[in-house]
């Protein structure tokens, strides 16, 4: 039997635009909400539609005078001496240097995020922050000052849409999938006194011109997102409900972050130290 095949069959009924967007309703999304998603769309069973009737029930919910985020990242826009999957044979890297194409909003594709965040960055009216590995896509009233000046030394911190989101005191919403996806969480890394640093590379445009862009950034460690994310729940600050087939949940992105502040510091002082690490940088895929 085919994987959508085994999907219907776990899948009670049809999953449809109209009770997605009844279910986000549910669970406390409102009107002129700004939140960001991250999402997996098998976990919603067989949903009538695929990942069109998913955007379209958020926008329904949402309306034009709300914003919807996601992530855009495109992590094989990095470091290739970095690659662990997959990696390449070090005789190939002055050419994969010299060759890889430069990050285009409208073209680089993301990967890992899902068929959800794959559609949504291309869906009109959505913009795309500019960072060549962890960009954002937005759509609605907030959209442009979301996705504007992506810094690449700071693409998880002070300097990205996640700050921005955090500033306006906007909502996460995990769509099918757990805090170990939380991208949110990574600005509390940053936000760490010392956080270790690494140092990527991606090809942009500069001038005109293809560039290979070397910059610092946190050496991003999401392992403990689980656990962090399992203690903020047992707070009762997350609304965690039903959308489809799958499980959503729902929280203010200030007070996860603010959480996750407090216990990275408190539970993970080896990491502290800002030293460069040769380990890598890049965030895991926050969908599946």
């Amino acid at each position: 039997m085919s994987s959508e095949g085994t999907l219907i069959e776990k899948t009670p009924h049809p999953v449809t635009r109209a009770t997605l967007a009844r279910d986000f309703l549910a669970l406390g999304l409102q009107p002129g909400s700004l939140v960001l998603v991250h999402s997996s769309l098998s976990a919603l069973g067989w949903v009538n539609g695929g990942p069109v009737a998913v955007i379209q029930a958020l926008m329904d919910v949402l309306t034009p005078e709300g914003t919807l985020v996601m992530p855009a990242h495109s992590g094989d826009l990095s470091d290739p001496a970095k690659w662990v999957n997959p990696p390449v044979p070090a005789d190939w890297l002055p050419e994969i240097y010299a060759t890889m194409p430069a990050f285009d909003p409208a073209l680089t594709p993301t990967r890992g995020m899902g068929r959800i965040a794959e559609l949504f960055r291309t869906w009109p009216g959505v913009l795309r922050s500019s960072h060549p590995a962890v960009s954002f896509a937005a759509w609605g009233r907030q959209a442009a000052e979301i996705t504007a000046g992506h810094q690449l030394d700071s693409s998880l911190g002070e300097g990205s849409p996640l700050a921005r989101i955090y500033e306006r005191d906007g909502l996460v919403m995990l769509l099918g999938v757990t805090h170990a996806n939380n991208t949110s969480l990574h600005l509390a890394e940053y936000r760490q006194p010392a956080p270790p640093l690494t140092q990527q590379g991606a090809p942009i445009m500069e001038n005109g011109q293809r560039v290979w862009k070397w910059f610092t950034e946190v050496d991003y460690d999401d392992e403990p997102f689980a656990q962090l994310g399992a203690e903020f729940d047992a707070l009762g600050e997350t609304r965690i409900g039903p959308v489809g087939c799958g499980t959503a949940r729902l929280m203010r992105q200030r007070s996860v972050v603010d959480f996750a502040v407090r216990w990275l510091s408190a539970r993970l002082p080896s990491r502290s130290g800002g030293l460069p690490s040769q380990s890598g940088g890049l965030p895991s895929p926050a969908e599946n």
